[in-house]
């Protein structure tokens, strides 16, 4: 039996498609993570990502079934999330209503105006072509995976040293910060404490829908309501379970990545489980994460916490 599972797990990690599936994964995670990261080093954690991924997923069909263009339904995408976003940030924090609860409402309507919608206007999709990186497709098992993808997925690479490059390398990302540690402090520097962390959430939601976008046009290739099936929780426990850095977030996203490619990938080299048992393991992998990791790495001080003048 133990033998059994080690002969398994060796088919797995030696077959191509493993890789390719495992890092197309944990691209639409990291689309999200990148945006959540910046939101929660601001000092807020942006529940409605879900509900942003769920709108750039449909808003990428509504545009690409209106234009053919995959590049036009991403940028609408982009745009539906960050509609999401400015909902959140509104209520959140000029509102100040709890956080929490409004992303959870957002959620739960997004996906049912994107059913209903889905049922009544039917929109047409496909995937981008794939485009394949000359020479560098050609390394063993993870050329193929990183540079043989569909072209959306392309967009990342450049996204994670660019959001990096916004935390730590300019003034607004230093105010972000500053509002996610302390921000008394940063309103007594004149800095406008709720204005920085509307604006994270913004970014969050163009990510995220950006996200929805590239999990419909670089890898499904249909809208269904079920596409993003929890994605956006899971790209929250791989910001907690990276510790709040940039780095981590993106290895938590690639852990959740490769344990749903596991899934995937296990009957697919002829050794198949128990399907109900195999669709669990991501979600069960972020429960474990969170247990883990939630209380073991330094948050942001005043993550989660509202700000309003005057009260401490």
């Amino acid at each position: 039996m133990v033998g059994d599972f080690f002969v398994a797990v060796g088919d797995v990690l030696s077959s191509e498609t493993t890789y390719s599936s495992g890092w197309r994964l944990a691209v639409a995670l990291a689309f999200v993570a990148v945006g959540e990261w910046i939101a929660e080093r601001a000092g807020t954690i942006n529940i409605s990502v879900e509900g942003s991924m769920l709108a750039g997923a449909f808003a990428s069909a509504m545009g690409y079934d209106a234009s053919g263009s995959v590049a036009v339904g991403l940028l609408i995408g982009a745009a539906a999330g960050l509609l999401v976003g400015a909902v959140q940030a509104h209520f959140s924090h000029n509102l100040t209503a709890n956080q929490f609860v409004v992303g959870l409402t957002l959620n739960i309507l997004v996906l049912g105006l994107a059913s209903f919608l889905n049922s009544s206007l039917k929109p047409e999709t496909a995937t981008a072509h794939v485009f394949e990186v000359p020479g560098l497709v050609e390394i063993p098992l993870l050329g193929p995976a990183l540079f043989g993808q569909p072209w959306p997925l392309y967009l990342l690479y450049p996204l994670i040293p660019l959001a990096w490059w916004l935390v730590y390398r300019t003034r607004w990302g230093l105010e972000v910060r500053a509002v996610g540690e302390n921000p008394q402090a940063a309103d007594v520097s004149s800095i406008d404490v709720n204005a920085r962390r509307r604006q994270a959430i913004y970014v969050a939601g163009v990510t995220s829908g950006l996200g929805g976008g590239y999990l419909l046009l670089g890898q499904v290739g249909w809208f269904e309501d079920a596409i993003v099936g929890g994605q956006g929780f899971i790209a929250i426990a791989a910001v907690i379970f990276g510790g709040w850095t940039l780095r981590g977030a993106m290895l938590g996203c690639l852990l959740f990545g490769s344990a749903n490619s596991f899934r995937l990938s296990l009957p697919a080299v002829g050794h198949p489980l128990n399907s109900e048992l195999l669709s669990s393991l991501p979600f069960v992998l972020t429960i474990c994460v969170m247990a883990l990791f939630a209380h073991r790495t330094r948050e942001p001080q005043s993550l989660a916490r509202p700000f309003i003048r005057g009260l401490r």
